[in-house]
C-alpha cells in the first residue's frame, strides 16, 4: 500500500519541480507572484515593465510604436496567465491523486483493528496513553512540554518518577557542550554498580578528560601526567589503550594533529560518551535507551498491516471470537532482532506462546513443554514425554523461568 502512496507523492514533487516551484510551497497566488519584479521568470518581469510603462505614460497619447509594444505586452502577459492557469491545473490534478492514493490505501478508521474487549476501560487507556507521551517528553529532554502535559492532563507525578530524567538530562547537556564534570561525579558516585554491568564509562571519561589535556599542547603535559594517575584503577582491563595515550605524549612538542595518534582528536569521541552514558546509566536506573512510545508506535507501523488483514479475514470468515486475549495475538508477527526484548518460548506440542499463566516446563529427560501440554499428556497418572519413550511422574516437572 505504501509504493502506492509513494508513487503518487513523487509524481506530485515532480510536477511541482517541472513549473519551477519548491516543495512544500504556499497557496498559489498567480497575481501576487507576477507582480514581483525581483524573481527571475520572464512573465513577471515583464508585467513590471508594463506597470512601469503604463505609469509613466499615464495621461499622454500614445504613439503607434508605444501602442504596438504595449498591445504586445498584454498578449505575452495573457498567454503567461493562461500558462500558469493550466500548471496550476495540472498540479492540483496532481496533489489530489495523491489524497486519493492515501484513501485507497489506507484505513482511515484503524480503532477497529482491535477488539474492545482486549483493552481495559477508557480511562485506564487513557492514562496509560499520557504515562508513555509523559515518559518519552522526559527522556528526550522536553522538561517544560512534560511539566505542561501534567497540569492539563491532571496526571499526578511524584519526584521519584521525574527525578531519574531530570539527572540523565542535565548530564547530556553537559556532555553535548563538552563537560566532563557532572558525567565524571556521577560515575564516581556509582562506581561499584557500573563495574557490576561490566561497564567502562569511568574510564571512557577519563580518557576523554586527558586527550582534553592533551589538545591543550605541551603546556598542558605536566597536567596531562599528573592526570594519568586516574587510570590506575583501569590498567588490568585496559592496558592497550592506556599505552596509546602515554605514548602520544612523546609527539607533544610537535603536535598531535600531525603525528600517528591524531585519532585522539577526533570529534567522534563526544558522539560515543554521549551514547555510551546513556546506555550504561539507563541500565542502571532501570529505563529504557528507547523510550517505549517511539518503541510501541515503530512496532506498531510493522504490525498494522499484518493485524488489518487478519482483521478482514476474520470479518469474512464470522470468526470474531478467534482474537481475545490482552497478551497475544491471533498470529505471530516478526517484527525483527532490533525488537527482541527477552526471550520467548512456543510449546512444540500446543504450538502455543508459554505464559505466566501456562509456563514452560521442563522433564526428567530434558524436553521442554507448556503446562497446559504436560496436563492433557497425563494417562493414570503417569506422563510419557512425547518425544522419548522415558515415563515419568509429572509432579517432577521443573518450571522454566527465561
Amino acid at each position: 500500500m505504501g509504493s502506492t502512496v509513494n508513487r503518487a507523492w513523487r509524481s506530485c514533487c515532480t510536477m511541482w519541480a517541472s513549473c519551477g516551484l519548491s516543495w512544500p510551497a504556499q497557496d498559489i497566488d498567480i497575481l501576487g507572484t507576477l507582480s514581483h519584479p525581483s524573481r527571475s521568470r520572464p512573465s513577471r518581469h515583464l508585467l513590471f515593465v508594463f506597470v512601469r510603462t503604463h505609469s509613466a505614460v499615464q495621461g499622454t497619447p500614445l504613439s503607434a510604436t508605444l501602442s504596438l509594444v504595449m498591445s504586445q505586452c498584454c498578449r505575452k502577459i495573457k498567454d503567461t496567465v493562461q500558462k500558469l492557469a493550466s500548471d496550476h491545473k495540472d498540479i492540483h490534478s496532481s496533489v489530489s491523486r495523491v489524497g486519493k492514493a492515501i484513501d485507497r490505501n489506507f484505513d482511515s478508521e484503524i480503532c477497529g483493528v482491535v477488539s474492545d474487549a482486549v483493552w481495559d476501560s477508557r480511562e485506564k487507556q487513557q492514562q496509560t496513553l499520557q504515562m508513555a507521551i509523559l515518559e518519552h517528553l522526559y527522556q528526550q529532554g522536553m522538561l517544560s512540554v512534560a511539566e505542561e502535559l501534567c497540569q492539563e492532563s491532571t496526571l499526578n507525578v511524584d519526584l521519584d518518577f521525574k527525578q531519574p530524567f531530570l539527572e540523565l538530562n542535565r548530564i547530556l547537556e553537559a556532555l553535548h557542550e563538552q563537560d566532563l564534570g557532572p558525567a565524571l561525579e556521577w560515575a564516581v558516585s556509582h562506581r561499584q554498580r557500573l563495574l557490576e554491568l561490566n561497564s567502562s564509562l569511568e574510564f571512557k571519561l577519563h580518557r576523554l578528560q586527558f586527550i582534553r589535556l592533551l589538545a591543550g599542547g605541551p603546556e598542558k603535559q605536566l597536567e596531562a601526567l599528573s592526570y594519568a594517575r586516574h587510570f590506575q584503577p583501569f590498567a588490568h582491563v585496559h592496558q592497550r589503550e592506556i599505552q596509546v595515550m602515554m605514548g602520544s605524549l612523546v609527539y607533544l612538542q610537535l603536535g598531535l594533529e600531525k603525528s600517528p595518534y591524531c585519532h585522539l582528536l577526533d570529534n567522534s569521541h563526544w558522539a560515543e560518551i554521549c551514547e555510551t552514558f546513556t546506555r550504561d546509566a539507563c541500565s542502571l536506573l532501570g529505563l529504557s535507551v528507547e523510550s517505549p512510545l517511539s518503541v510501541s508506535f515503530a512496532s506498531g507501523c510493522v504490525a498494522l498491516p499484518v493485524l488489518m488483514n487478519i482483521k478482514a479475514v476474520m470479518e469474512q470468515r464470522q470468526c470474531s471470537g478467534v482474537w481475545s486475549h490482552k497478551d497475544e495475538l491471533p498470529i505471530e508477527i516478526e517484527l525483527g532482532m532490533k525488537c527482541w526484548y527477552h526471550s520467548v518460548f512456543a510449546c512444540p506440542i500446543l504450538r502455543q506462546q508459554t505464559s505466566d499463566s501456562n509456563p514452560p516446563i521442563k522433564l526428567i529427560c530434558g524436553h521442554v513443554i507448556s503446562r497446559d501440554a504436560l496436563n492433557k499428556l497425563i494417562n493414570g497418572g503417569k506422563l510419557k514425554c512425547p518425544y522419548c519413550p522415558m515415563e515419568q511422574n509429572p509432579a517432577d516437572g521443573k518450571r522454566i523461568i527465561f
